[in-house]
Formats: C-alpha cells, structure tokens, sequence
C-alpha cells in the first residue's frame, strides 16, 4: 500500500513542478519570448478550468447516483462554444478594446464606468464562489484521507481541517507569487495560464488513464462493460426533460459568467482567432472527459463494498485492484482539477475587489484624490495580494463551518446559479443600446435576491437557514413567498425552480426600467462601443476638450503603470503627434487612450474616476451625444472621413504654431546668445589688454608682475574655453568629429565625471547604485564623460533645496542602458523644457549659471554623433535628465 507519506512527498513535488513551470513561461515572456505562449493550444487547455474537482470526482458520483444527467454539465459549455460562437467573440473584442480585467470591470465599464454596479458583481460572485473553493478543498482532503486510510491511518475532523488548511495555504502562496507580479491585467498571466494548461493534460491524462484500466484491465473489454452498463441501473434511468434543459442552461451560463472562466476567456485571450481553434478543441476536450465516466460508475459499483463513496472511486478503485501507480495518478489529475480552479478563481476574484470596492474606497478617503493619492501602484498590488488571502480563508472557512460534509457536493450547482445572475446584464449590455445601469442594477439586485431566497439558503437544509415552518406555509404564512413554490407553482425540480424565477425577474427588471429610465450621456457612447464593437474597436470617446496639464496625467500615470511603462506611453503619444520629448497635447484622444491603459491595471470605473478629478470632470456633450446616435453607415463614413481631415488639419496647425514659437523663441536666446557672447568676449580681453597695458608702459614691482600676469593667464583660459565650446559645438554639427572609440565601464566613467565637474559633495549629495553601473560600454569615453560632467554640473548649480542632491541611476530599459540624472531642485517649467537642448538656449536665471549655455547643445550633439540620445523627463520631482545609450555599444557584465 502506498505510504501516507510517499503521497505527499509525491504532491509536493508536483507542486514544485508548476512552480518550475510558471516561473519558466514568466521568465521567457519577461524576454520577449512568448509566442508559443499565446498560442491557441494553450489558450483551449486554459480553458479546462471549467473541469474542477466537482466534474473530476462528482461526474462519477453523478452518474452512479443520476444516470446520464452528468452530461448536461457538459453540454452547457459545449453549446455555448458551437453555437454563441459570435457572442464569445464579442466579448474578446470588447475586453480587448476596453482593456477589461473582469466581468465585474464590464458590467461597470458598459454601464457609464459604474463603481457600484461593479462593486454589485462582485459581492455577487465572491458568495457564488467562495463556497465552491471549499468544495475544491473538501475533494481534495478526501482523497488524501483515502490514501491515509490505506495506510492505516485514522483520520479525525481535525486531520481534515488541517490538510485543507494548508492546501489553501499552498494554492494562495502560489496565486501571489505568480498572479501578482503584473499589475496591467492585459499584461498576461503566462505562468498561471501554463501551469494551467499543464494541469489540464494532468487531469485528462489521469482520467482516460483509470478509464482505460476499468474498462479493459478491470472489466475485461468494451462487450463486457457494456453488458455491465445494460444490467445497471443506470441503464434504466428516465431523464426529466425540464431539469435537463435547466441544467444545460444553467451550466452554459455560468460558462459565461464565471469568475474564472471570464478570466481565461477573456482576460487572458491573445488573439480573439484562438476561439476558431477553442470553438471545436474544447468541446472535444469535455467528450474525452466524460468518455469513461459512466463505465467508471458503473464497475465501481459493482466492485466496490456498500456504502463506498462514488465520488472517490477514480481513485479507490484503482487502490481496490493493488494499482497504486495508477491511483496517484489519478490523485494528481483530481489535484490539478482543484488547484487550477483554485488559482484563478482567486486571481480573479481579487481583481474585481482590488479594483471595484478597496481601491475605489481608498482613492475616495484621499483628498483631493487622484493627486495626492501616493503610490496607487502599490496599494492595488497589496490589496490583490490581500484579497487572495482572504478570499481563500473564506473558503477554509466555509469548509471549516460546513463540516466537510456531503451536504457540500450539492453546491455546485448553487453557486452556478448564483454566478448567473449577471447574464442578462452581460448579454443585454452587448446587444442592447438602451441598456442602462438602473435597468442592470435592479436585474442583479433582483436575481439575487430571489437566488437567494429559493436556493441558497435551502441548501443549508431545513431548520439551519430557514425554518421548516418557512417551507411549508411561506414566511408570516404568506404561501406564494414559499422558497421551492413562489407565486404557488409546485411540483418543479428545486433548482429548476430557482433557476426559472430568478433569471425571470432578473431579466424583467432589468428590461423594464431600462425602457423606463434613460442613459446618461457617457452609457450611450459606451453603448454604441459595445454593441457596435466590430465597428469602433479603438475605443468610444468620452472626454471633451480638458485644461488637465500633461504633468499631471503623467505623475498620475507613473504611480500606477509604473515610471518606465507611463514614460514610454507619453513619449510615444508625442512622437504620434510629432512632438518631441515626453509631453504630449492633451487631447480628447489622447485621454481616452490613456484611460484605457490605466483600466487595464485598476479597473474601468476606476481610471475614469481617476481622470475625471484631473480634468475636471468634463464630459461628453450633447453634441457628441447626438453624433452616435445616427448610426447610418454613410453618415458616419462621410463623419469619419471629416473627423480625420480635421485631425490632421488641427496637427498641421499645431505643428505650425509650435515651430513659429520656437522659430520665435530661437531668435529671442540668438540675440541673448551674441549679446552674451559680448560680454563673455569683451570682459577677459578689456582684462588682458589693462593689465598688458600696465606690464607694458610701467615698471611694477615683481609681485605685482606676477599678479597681473596671472590674471591675463586666467582670463586667456576663459576665453580659451568659451573659444573651445564654439569650436566644439561647429566640428559636432559638421559631423567632422574625431571620435576615439574604447572599451570601459560606466562606473569608472561616472567616477571621472564626479571628480572632474569639481562639485563640493557637502554641497549636492551624489547618490548611486554602483552594482548597477559594472556596465562595459564601447564609445568614446572622454566624450561620454564630458555628457555626464555637463548634467552633474548643471544639477550643482540649480538644484535650489535644503539638502541638494542628485541620484544617478542606471539601468536597463527597452533594451537599452540609460543613465538617469535626476536631482531635487525646482525642475524646469513646461513651457522651457522644448527650448533647453537648443544652442541659443539658457534658463532665465544668468548670473547664477554662467557661460554661454551651449552645454545641453553640446552634450545632445555628442550623443546623436555616439548614436545615443539624451533628454529630458518632466514629472520626477525636479531636473531629470535621461542619457540613452546606443544599444549596440552596451554590454551588461556578467
């Protein structure tokens, strides 16, 4: 028999292997290394998560206590994937376009970016899905019992609760490690998925495994398993039409609208063509899963003794035959079909409360709000991180309170009907313009009151939730309120029961006051980019022209997307608008954008509340209104072909007004440059020619000669140096520049610019990360080192703060190594930052910057001529400048 001890040894090795997995798909995808990744195979195995423990071990118990009905759990999806092909493919387009994390995200962003609706549907599914995670631990516990029994172990309660408490333990370490590292949920969860995916193959294999073994190792061949079918009972099994059809219904919705399912569905689709491959692999996947059940049931209950569990017996029965090999396996498969629902129904779930109620309330105690609200990267991550916990601990706990008892196999079918109380909502939302959030509010509010009247609180039992008396004469005697008769209609199959009322109400309330209320301005364009996603898959726009400064969205941005990530999305947003560095306009589109990529990471409700409080919360007008709601095709062709002439006329206009502005401003610093210069010329040779005067027509004492000689040596350096920077700046334009190319690191070249700019480090406190600088770069190091001496130089002379400091920062970034200089002083205002790298250039304050401001002039021409690029970036809190290094000429030290 096998030890108790060789089993778990056995399961933590496994667990150990999706570790390795996972962290292998994240590594190649952190390098670019993706594609097999998102390929459609694995998205299809993704999709397995439907087939949780409750189809791995209660299919069989199913089907030896209900014949054929196991099938309809089935059915439901695969109908669902053959024939509402186009409605999934909706949905990928809209999750795609909308950048939606959950089905709580597209409830709120259809319905004008509702944050209660959001919060609604979330409540909704964690009391659908919790109870269903303990059931994942409960089948996973009892099977490990059966070992532990085998091995002549007696398990108490307590042994129970403490095998359960610490799977959960092990699912949740393992959904942080690797469900969390990605804030942007469009950022895909490659080590989740295919650790997944590796799982699904575990339990398919597993299961035609122990099939194979009963049929033709056990009952000795396909005519005698028949045969034992045929003298069954289950062979003489009658179907009841209305429960198969509320079965089959109630299955295919909750293929839908499970938490966990919309995740691997939607969420984590790469490409919408995948569901051409999902659309006949899935349902053939569900077919090879369900081939041996009955033949299972069946000699399982034939073999086995009376009394014997028949969820249990794709693992006792290989155990009853001395198959030991073959029952771990069969272990394992009921393990994978646990833990991989486990994990992303947790994920899942943690995305819909991290985004739809923790961050929402926390942005909502801050004051002004999105400004002030500090770093909203980290809380999001905290509190997903939170919620997988406690959402794992509600269901240990839930576990814990029902005693682990059978009472439990039947919640399945409770929390599908549960879950799907969101379809009218989900379906009328993407099929029906006039489709309001009051409507969606009342549906769910409704349906879930009722889910819960007639089904929930009856599976407890009578007299533990609701009383006998309740079932019998209604509550206060009101006989048509009875929880399995409402409105007096008895004789229906309880979950049918349950099921017709409340998808009934449900839908009735939401048509009836959506027809009864009318959408804001916001739900109408939603609308339209919902219903009509295959026609406006950019995205609807939903923000008017806004006075929000291109700061402020970017210091938003950055505290949540993170700096690099907002930093490239603004620079390429400028460069799309022809502007250079890292501000773009503030445009109606460019806003809409940005929403989007914010959604990705907080939720839809969230980042439009998020930019509303920057721009004011200016919103579309009634005039855009009016625009969507013409829907003529030729309309809107001759509209679209208007919108982009006018787009590009206004660019055109843009770009005019800002060379004419910078033409100006070029001229304004070229006078101030040769009035400069003048002075700069006039002052070391009026110098040199008094002195010389003297030296010439007096006789002065020898300490006097000396004096004034030095004094025509200094002022000669002076005017040498100015001399040099011109001459530099000239050969640098030329592109005649000799450059000296060698080998060196930026740690040394950093040591002789900090020493050779002369700065008085009690004065500018130099921070750096020096394992970070063992960067071997090839160029020309003295002119490298002359780039980095400017920009240390400049950071003494105008980071004006109590204690001046600068931090210099390397790192990799795009494939690229950039060097950040980033100090603590005032920055430089917006409307200077275009100006600063041109040769005419110098900041209003002269007298304390001396020179002639060619230094940024300077030091831009040597990077274009090292092919590198140096710039500066707004938003970090003072003067930041970035010096990109040419990727050709990097080499990270190994």
């Amino acid at each position: 028999m096998i030890s108790f001890n060789l089993l778990i040894l056995v399961s933590l090795g496994y667990v150990v292997f999706l570790f390795l997995v996972a962290f292998y798909a994240e590594r190649r995808a952190a390098r670019g290394q993706s594609g097999w990744l998102r390929s459609s195979s694995i998205y299809t195995l993704s999709l397995s998560i439907y087939c949780t423990a409750w189809t791995f071990y209660g299919a069989v118990g199913y089907a030896a206590r209900s014949g054929l009905e196991f099938l309809t759990i089935y059915l439901g999806p695969t109908l669902v994937m053959i024939g509402w092909w186009w409605l999934l493919r909706k949905l990928v387009r809209i999750g795609r376009s909308q950048r939606l994390t959950s089905i709580a995200d597209l409830i709120s962003s259809r319905f004008g970016k509702s944050t209660v609706l959001g919060g609604m549907v979330t409540v909704l599914a964690i009391v659908g899905t919790t109870p269903y995670i303990a059931l994942q631990l409960q089948s996973v516990t009892q099977s490990i019992g059966v070992f532990a029994a085998g091995s002549g172990e007696v398990w108490e309660a307590s042994d129970f609760n403490g095998a359960a408490m610490w799977v959960a333990i092990g699912l949740a370490v393992f959904t942080v490690l690797f469900g969390t590292r990605n804030l942007d949920a469009n950022e895909r969860h490659h080590g989740i998925v295919l650790a997944i995916a590796v799982e699904s193959v575990v339990k398919l294999v597993a299961l035609l495994a122990v099939g194979v073994f009963v049929v033709w190792g056990v009952a000795g061949g396909i005519g005698p398993t028949l045969a034992l079918i045929d003298a069954s009972p289950q062979a003489t099994w009658a179907p009841e039409p209305s429960r198969w059809v509320g079965l089959i219904f109630v299955s295919g919705a909750a293929f839908l609208c499970l938490p966990r399912m919309f995740q691997v569905l939607v969420v984590e689709n790469s490409d919408e063509r995948h569901l051409s491959t999902a659309g006949w692999a899935f349902p053939a996947y569900l077919l090879l899963m369900s081939l041996f059940v009955v033949p299972i049931a069946v000699v399982g209950l034939d073999m086995m003794p009376a009394g014997a569990n028949p969820d249990l017996f794709v693992v006792t029965v290989p155990l009853m035959q001395g198959r030991e090999g073959l029952a771990i396996l069969a272990f394992l498969g009921g393990f994978s079909s646990a833990t991989s629902m486990v994990i992303v129904a947790t994920l899942a779930l943690a995305t819909m409360v991290s985004n739809h109620i923790v961050v929402p309330s926390w942005l909502n105690s801050r004051t002004p709000g999105a400004m002030v609200s500090g770093d909203v990267r980290d809380v999001v991550v905290v509190s997903r991180r939170v919620s997988i916990a406690v959402i794992m601990t509600l269901g240990y706990i839930y576990f814990r309170l029902s005693g682990g008892g059978t009472a439990l196999a039947a919640i399945g079918l409770v929390s599908f009907a549960g879950v799907i109380q969101v379809l009218p909502a989900m379906i009328g939302g993407v099929v029906w313009r006039g489709a309001n959030r009051w409507g969606a509010g009342a549906g769910l509010s409704v349906g879930f009151l009722v889910w819960g009247w007639t089904q929930f609180l009856p599976s407890f039992g009578v007299d533990a939730a609701l009383s006998r008396a309740v079932f019998e004469i209604g509550p206060f005697g009101i006989g048509w309120l009875r929880p399995q008769a409402l409105f007096g209609i008895e004789g229906m199959d309880p979950l049918v029961h349950a099921a017709f009322w409340s998808m009934f109400l449900n839908t009735g309330a939401f048509v009836v006051v959506s027809i009864l209320t009318f959408p804001n301005p916001l739900e109408r364009l939603q609308g339209a980019q919902f219903v009509n996603v295959f026609d406006y898959s950019s995205g609807a726009r939903t923000w008017s022209q806004s006075a929000a400064q291109a700061e402020d969205l970017l210091v938003m941005a950055q505290r949540i997307l993170g700096g690099a990530e907002a930093q490239g999305l603004f620079q390429a947003e400028a460069q799309a608008q022809g502007k250079a560095g890292f501000l773009p306009d503030v445009t109606p589109e460019f806003i809409g954008k940005l929403e989007r990529e914010l959604s990705g990471s907080v939720g839809a409700a969230t980042a439009h509340a998020m930019i509303g409080q920057l721009t004011e919360g200016q919103m579309v007008s009634v005039d855009d209104l009016i625009a969507v709601a013409d829907e003529t095709a030729q309309i809107m062709e001759y509209s679209n072909r208007l919108e982009a002439k006018s787009a590009e006329q206004d660019r055109t206009a843009r770009a005019l007004r800002e060379a004419n502005d910078k033409l100006t401003a070029v001229s304004i610093q070229k006078d101030a440059f040769l009035s400069q210069i003048s002075h700069e010329l006039r002052t070391p040779m009026t110098s040199i020619r008094s002195f010389s005067d003297i030296l010439r027509d007096r006789e002065v004492e020898d300490d006097a000669r000396k004096r004034f000689a030095g004094i025509i040596h200094d002022e000669t350096n002076r005017l040498t140096r100015l001399l040099d920077d011109l001459l530099d700046l000239g050969v640098l334009e030329s592109g005649q520049v000799q450059l000296n190319m060698g080998s060196g690191t930026l740690e040394d070249i950093l040591d002789r610019a900090v020493m050779a700019s002369g700065v008085d480090q009690d004065a500018l406190t130099i921070s750096r990360r020096r394992p970070n600088e063992v960067v071997e770069v090839y160029t020309d190091t003295e002119r490298l080192a002359q780039v980095f001496i400017n920009l240390i130089s400049n950071a003494a002379k105008y980071a004006v703060a109590e204690a001046p400091m600068l931090k210099i920062i390397v790192r990799q970034l795009g494939g690229r190594c950039v060097v950040d200089f980033v100090d603590n002083g005032p920055g430089i205002p917006a409307e200077s930052q275009s100006m600063i790298f041109e040769k005419f250039s110098r900041l209003e304050d002269e007298g304390k910057a001396g020179g002639a401001g060619l230094g940024l002039a300077i030091c831009r021409q040597i990077m274009g001529t090292l092919g590198g690029d140096v710039t500066y970036v707004p938003a970090q809190g003072g003067a930041a400048f970035r010096v990109t290094l040419p990727q050709a000429q990097t080499m990270a030290a190994q």
